[in-house]
């Protein structure tokens, strides 16, 4: 039996890649907007980087600012 193994980033280099504020980031996993992240201890929390990945390729915008 053969795994694939996906890395892990953590926030900041998740933010690096999608440009939005934590909080957006945070909100948008509220909503269904991006992946939930795995759980990696009790305050440390990443996401696979395939799932970034595919939101990159999928030219994810930032939610529209509202006045």
């Amino acid at each position: 039996m053969q795994t694939e193994h996906d890395s892990l980033l953590r926030l900041p280099e998740v933010l690096a890649l999608i440009p939005v504020s934590r909080a957006t980031w945070y909100a948008g996993i509220k909503t269904g907007r991006y992946p939930q992240p795995v759980s990696l201890g009790p305050r440390c929390s990443a996401w696979r980087a395939s799932d970034i990945q595919r939101l990159v390729s999928q030219g994810v915008a930032s939610p529209p600012l509202t006045r």
